[in-house]
């Protein structure tokens, strides 16, 4: 039975139930719990709020999107929060406040909301920032990472701002990254309304593809310290390629814990340990520092796309922001002016900023991808401070893991029976992880892959995505504002996303030809 087979057999009942008054209160209640699938094409034709081109393209609106939780409609960050919707109607669409129907087990203060933002974004990206300088140049790097942060923060705003509408339109509590993105091609014009699935599907696949690049960028960034600390003690020095297996080893078991709860522990682990390796690094840094003028204050222009795609996968933290959004118990303190959002990115982009600008300033031409490189390898605290970062990133390997595996079971777990579902996914977890370590064996050089998954994965979901959303949802009503000026912004941010992920492609596979036509592959670091 098709759609509209199904309409019209629950009019005929509606019917029938109206020429028997004494049936109605007993069939109303059955009929109410009735789930029902929703086309936009029968609110059209009775509101007749959309042209004639739209109606023969029925457009699909799951009435339980927010019966399960967000990030698994998403798939875009960890499952941090369980939802159900609240019954009840407001009757007007202008009327329908979506706060009011979330109901959140354990809603998060803004203050938590806070903590969470940063733990989300302060990560690896951060030991990056003095190589992304080094591809600027001192004083180019600084101004360009605040107005590069700022954009980031300004296209997050764009994102949830843009969920919010589609929430009270379509009587929605809440979204996630990819239901937003769906949801904004099914009300933009009708020409997008069949690309709605796919634009769905391109989220989640930028979101596997760069959360399974960072886990790969972890297991380069672990192998590359480890081997740097315990090279000072062997006599037969390792390459580093052959500790990216031996690092990978040990995390084929780890990531088979397909509990969250149980990886807890590590992921505390992990951040006490990165917190005092990063503040160690700082009294390294600030020692003995040079005078500015030492340094190039701006490069050639040839070197921006690496800096930009280094700076995006550093700052770039929009898979995190909707789930976090969706826990909140105020939704709608998370954007405006002040806003959780802006209070949380400002101290994000002031430390990367800082450890970007004294990082180049103390190291110069010889800042490497990752600033724990440039410490001392003969002095026993930097080789502690090596060890320490590796360990935690080496128990965050774990929990980045735990996303990209999420959203591809939740895509494949229907077409395996039941008897072989268990033995299929620890089977897809293992081909993960072996996966991971193979792309970190063939690319083994921190700086480009970096570089390169930033500009490819975040520039598209951090600028791109978030540009064409505002467009669909504002395409006819509000509009696009006097003079069309959301038109000319959200295209000047397409156009500045699709140069970035151009040029940073390009860069980025042209240092990794350099590499392996210099015959070394990584094997020097």
């Amino acid at each position: 039975m098709d759609i509209y087979e199904m309409s019209a057999d629950a009019e005929m009942r509606t019917l029938s139930i109206s020429n028997e008054p004494h049936l109605r209160s007993q069939q109303d209640l059955r009929l109410e719990k009735i789930p029902t699938v929703v086309t936009v094409y029968d609110s059209e034709r009775k509101n007749g709020n959309r042209n004639n081109a739209s109606m023969g393209q029925p457009k699909f609106i799951r009435s339980d999107m927010a019966d399960v939780p967000a990030q698994q409609a998403a798939g875009s960050t960890l499952p941090l929060v369980l939802t159900r919707k609240k019954g009840g109607d407001d009757g007007e669409d202008g009327l329908y406040n979506p706060f009011e129907h979330r109901k959140v087990e354990h809603p998060t203060s803004d203050l938590e909301t806070f903590v969470h933002l940063l733990k989300g974004s302060l990560g690896s990206g951060i030991l990056a920032m003095p190589m992304a300088f080094a591809n600027a140049g001192l004083w180019f790097g600084l101004l360009a990472t605040f107005a590069v942060g700022t954009l980031c923060t300004y296209c997050v705003h764009v994102l949830v701002k843009c969920a919010h509408i589609l929430c009270r339109r379509r009587k929605i509590p809440m979204m996630g990254f990819a239901d937003v993105a769906e949801q904004a091609f099914l009300d933009g014009p009708p020409a997008l309304n069949r690309w709605s699935r796919f634009i769905r599907f391109m989220v989640n696949t930028f979101l596997v593809i760069d959360l399974l690049g960072c886990c790969c960028i972890y297991l380069v960034f672990v192998a590359t310290n480890v081997q740097q600390v315990v090279g000072v003690y062997m006599d037969t020095e390792l390459s580093v390629r052959l500790w990216i297996v031996i690092v990978s080893a040990p995390l084929v078991f780890m990531c088979l814990v397909r509990n969250l709860k149980f990886l807890t522990p590590f992921s505390m682990i992990a951040n006490i340990l990165m917190f005092v390796g990063i503040v160690i690094t700082f009294i390294y840094m600030f020692s003995d520092l040079p005078a500015p003028s030492e340094r190039a204050g701006i490069v050639p222009p040839a070197q921006w796309p690496l800096f930009f795609g280094t700076v995006i996968f550093a700052l770039e933290g929009i898979g995190v922001v909707m789930s976090l959004e969706n826990d909140m118990k105020n939704p709608s303190h998370f954007i405006g002016c002040p806003s959780v959002l802006n209070f949380g990115m400002g101290l994000v982009i002031g430390l990367y900023t800082l450890v970007g600008f004294f990082g180049y300033l103390k190291y110069g031409d010889e800042t490497q991808a990752s600033i724990t490189l440039n410490l001392p390898l003969e002095d026993k605290l930097a080789q502690s401070v090596k060890l320490m970062i590796a360990i935690a990133i080496f128990f965050t390997f774990t929990l980045q893991f735990y996303v990209p595996v999420s959203i591809l079971w939740k895509g494949i777990e229907s077409k395996i029976p039941a008897a072989r579902q268990n033995v299929s996914e620890y089977g897809m977890r293992v081909g993960l992880v072996c996966l991971c370590c193979g792309i970190a064996v063939a690319l083994p050089n921190l700086g480009p892959f970096i570089s390169l998954i930033g500009a490819v994965c975040l520039s598209t979901l951090g600028m791109i995505v978030p540009a064409v959303i505002e467009l669909a949802v504002y395409y006819e009503e509000p509009g696009f504002g006097r003079f069309k000026w959301r038109l000319w912004k959200n295209s000047g941010l397409i156009l500045f996303g699709i140069v970035g992920f151009v040029t940073g492609t390009y860069v980025s596979i042209r240092e990794f030809q350099a590499e392996f036509d210099g015959g070394h592959g990584g094997d020097a670091q």
